[in-house]
């Protein structure tokens, strides 16, 4: 019988191993929608061994918020890895897709530089429309996405820890 595991452990710089922390951030606007990305990520990183205690939510304004807030947090050595959340949607007055691509390429730059993996729950859809249809929609959706990035912060973690101890 296999036992779960019921934390994880990343490497240090002196070699020595300590329990991950890993912070969840999103930004507030369509909480009724990205809160379930939350939801997804709690949900599926405790089935996967993943203390919830390890890990801590921020909250920003708006989706442009997140990067900044990313790498403050990921220059703390706090935490093992970090996730953004966030729905970015045409408000038919400017153009979504800049917002989105500059979020995402910011969350991009911030792991780069920190070596802080940064997994992104920060989505543009295509047509977006405030009727119960795709609120329902999006709703089911972002709980999915958590789980997902859940399942990609694991397996990356993991991944990370064996490299550090083949050093």
């Amino acid at each position: 019988m296999t036992q779960a595991v019921t934390h994880f452990e990343v490497p240090t710089a002196n070699g020595a191993f300590r329990l991950a922390r890993i912070a969840f951030i999103q930004s507030g606007w369509h909480s009724e929608i990205v809160d379930n990305a939350y939801q997804g990520f709690i949900r599926e990183i405790a089935g996967l061994g993943f203390n919830e205690s390890a890990i801590d939510r921020f909250e920003t304004p708006g989706a442009f918020e997140i990067p900044l807030h990313a790498q403050t947090l990921a220059k703390t050595g706090r935490y093992a890895a970090i996730v953004a959340a966030g729905l970015v949607v045409d408000g038919g007055i400017y153009r979504h897709d800049f917002v989105a691509s500059t979020v995402i390429s910011g969350l991009m730059q911030v792991q780069l530089a920190t070596e802080v993996p940064v997994f992104s729950v920060v989505l543009t859809p295509h047509h977006f429309h405030e009727h119960d249809l795709h609120q329902t929609f999006f709703r089911e959706h972002f709980l999915t996405k958590g789980a997902e990035a859940a399942q990609a912060c694991a397996k990356t973690l993991s991944s990370l820890a064996k490299l550090a101890a083949a050093a």
